[in-house]
């Protein structure tokens, strides 16, 4: 690869006669260590081209003077992670000091937990949602003025949080590497995920550890305590602008110790899923004759990598895809692929808004498989001609077919697999079966992180290769450390692979219904659903909850009575995990109803509220209920599902305390 470098050499001296600013001394890195009596540092440009790069010479005739500052601020409240980084709406990053307080307290958190020590190399990217770029400069500059040598920025900035897993893990200093070779310490992710992008609407930022994984609870917890406490931050002022456009190779040395690379967004990510999948079999595969896909990006980060992936890899044609490009408002659609908000991808499938085939539509004529990704391309949507699969029976699904995945099957099987608790046991009863260990835990993704780094990070079992995933429309596997829809796509490529190498050439193809009715067939189905009640008022969503656990959790239900339709409440609890790792204990996860059903087998409806929000409260209600009979097992969820519904919004009294007689979305 040819690497255009921009490189600007920097003089440092010293602003005579300026008194430091006590109140508000921090501990010096990088290229501040040698001030001890003030607080900034200047550094003059003459800026140039010569042949198409950009070169930066100090001198006296500068352009454009840029210093290393301590800028006052004060705390900001509000600045505690949910589950997933700290979301909130963008007119709020907007406000003075806001992405420079979270940002410098996420410096300082990172620092304590490395011994101390300032961090070495720092990953920068995002979704390419609104206010993107503008959040990049801000970090840069704080990341170098704090003395943090390299900051790897993907060109165009965006990268989908997947593929920013996968350069933490593996990037080196030529760009390639192996898993578990990455130098990259951490990174930071400018995304709020599936929540709209765009003027007026929401932006996060979240931090991923050393070995790609989100940042845990003990870390988010100090950084939190950090923001409270804060009194200045370190910026570099006047500082050039970065082309995150530049050629990949391209380096801005923004201080004599910190420079900025504008790196490959998908080498690494493209890297790892050669890891785990067959791309010549995959590439064979998507020519037969009868195999068509479709796959939304909803124009978010992940339709890059689908078009690097499945276009430029696997030959799939372009008319496969649909909303790849990036924008910075996803078209002003809500980026979160389920059946409510992927609509349009739902109807090319033949599926009628609650799930169920279309019967005016001829399945012969649409695509064998659908799939969609999320804003930062970590969800996933799957779906054949006429039939939707829901996130818990896909990951029940590919448990139960990793012969299909060379990732898997190379290895012996899976060691270890591990669900989040409002998912559907689905999961349990194939892992049961096959003799592998599978775990519950709280809804976020880094509880997965510390099963997958059990032998990495703590000398523990190793449960790899391992599997894991959510019911909010997300799976992944230990081959990064986030969840990854595009993964998800290719595991089910490989499965119907697998299903139909013994097909003939003319003959109908095994599709996606064949496969999971046949696995409902042997395991039985787990109807599912999640009721989402949207932009709650937050004190109206915490009296549901309390209600319910003061009502039921601290309360005998023993001697409840059947409904009319048959439906009984026999049991009430409050989830909370102790991490089988590290002996970490998490608390208040979500409320639990067990119910008996009039056949005797078992249901539950879960209550939690979500983390993943920027405003209000979403109160969260997961329909779960197990049917053995296979002559049962042709209703839609939501229609099977209903009158467990109506027992569990009638006993929680949902309606009269929040005033909604409806949910936002079902999925």
């Amino acid at each position: 690869m040819k690497f255009h470098t921009a490189t600007i050499a920097i003089a440092a001296t010293l602003l005579a006669a300026i008194p430091p600013l006590e109140a508000f001394a921090r501990p010096s890195f990088g290229v501040l260590s040698r001030l001890s009596s003030s607080s900034r540092t200047a550094y003059n440009y003459n800026v140039a081209s010569r042949g198409g790069a950009i070169y930066m010479n100090s001198g006296t005739d500068a352009k454009a003077k840029a210093e290393v500052v301590d800028i006052p601020t004060a705390p900001i409240e509000g600045m505690r992670p949910g589950t997933s980084g700290l979301r909130k709406k963008v007119d709020v990053w907007m406000g003075e000091h806001y992405v420079e307080n979270f940002i410098q307290s996420l410096i300082d958190t990172a620092v304590d937990a490395n011994g101390g020590k300032m961090l070495d190399t720092i990953v920068v990217a995002g979704d390419g949602r609104y206010y993107n770029n503008e959040a990049i400069q801000t970090i840069a500059r704080l990341l170098a003025a704090n003395g943090i040598k390299n900051i790897w920025i993907p060109q165009s900035g965006i990268m989908s949080t997947p593929a920013v897993s996968a350069v933490i893990r593996r990037r080196t200093a030529d760009g390639s590497g192996n898993d578990g070779e990455g130098l990259a310490q951490g990174g930071i992710v400018l995304t709020a995920s599936h929540n709209p992008g765009g003027p007026g609407e929401d932006f996060g930022i979240k931090y991923n550890e050393g070995l790609g994984q989100p940042a845990g609870e003990e870390f988010t917890d100090a950084l939190y305590e950090k923001t409270l406490k804060l009194s200045s931050y370190k910026t570099i002022s006047n500082a050039p602008e970065i082309d995150i456009d530049a050629p990949v190779g391209t380096e801005y040395q923004l201080t004599p110790t910190s420079t900025v690379t504008i790196i490959d967004p998908f080498q690494n990510y493209l890297d790892a899923l050669k890891s785990c999948f067959d791309f010549d079999q995959l590439r064979k595969f998507g020519q037969r004759d009868g195999f068509s896909m479709i796959f939304d990006g909803m124009h978010g980060a992940g339709g890059k990598f689908s078009q690097r992936v499945l276009v430029e890899e696997l030959g799939l044609p372009e008319s496969s895809l649909m909303r790849c490009n990036p924008l910075p408002d996803f078209g002003k659609c809500h980026p979160d692929p389920n059946l409510t908000y992927a609509s349009e991808l739902v109807k090319l499938l033949g599926l009628l808004p609650d799930g169920a085939a279309d019967p005016s539509l001829d399945i012969s004529t649409l695509p064998a498989l659908g799939a969609a990704n999320d804003g930062d391309g970590d969800r996933n949507l799957i779906a054949g001609a006429g039939f939707f699969v829901t996130p818990s029976d896909s990951m029940a699904l590919i448990c139960d077919n990793w012969e299909s995945i060379p990732q898997f099957s190379s290895k012996g099987g899976l060691n270890g697999v591990a669900r989040s608790m409002p998912s559907s046991a689905a999961l349990d009863v194939v892992a049961e079966a096959r003799g592998i260990p599978c775990f519950v835990t709280p809804t976020g993704w880094k509880f997965f992180g510390n099963l997958m780094s059990s032998k990495e990070s703590f000398d523990g079992i190793d449960y790899g290769p391992f599997l894991c995933g959510e019911e909010s429309f997300g799976t992944g596997s230990d081959h990064v450390r986030e969840k990854d829809g595009l993964w998800a796509v290719l595991a089910w490529m490989s499965i119907l692979s697998k299903a139909n190498e013994n097909v003939g050439d003319g003959e109908t193809l095994v599709g996606v219904k064949d496969i999971v009715t046949s696995h409902w067939a042997k395991y039985g189905r787990h109807y599912y659903c999640r009721y989402d009640y949207e932009g709650v008022d937050s004190d109206d969503a915490n009296k549901v909850m309390d209600m319910i656990r003061e009502k039921f959790v601290n309360s005998d239900v023993s001697s409840a009575v059947a409904s009319e339709s048959g439906i009984k409440l026999v049991d009430a609890v409050e989830f909370s995990y102790t991490d089988p790792v590290d002996g970490s204990q998490t608390s208040k996860q979500g409320l639990i109803l067990n119910f008996q059903l009039p056949t005797g087998d078992p249901a539950r409806v879960v209550f939690r509220l979500s983390g993943t929000g920027s405003a209000g409260a979403t109160i969260r209600m997961y329909l779960e209920q197990y049917e053995k009979d296979s002559s049962k097992h042709d209703m839609s969820a939501p229609v099977a599902l209903k009158d467990l519904a109506e027992e569990a919004l009638s006993l929680v009294q949902m309606e009269k305390t929040t005033g909604r007689d409806a949910p936002t979305v079902i999925t």
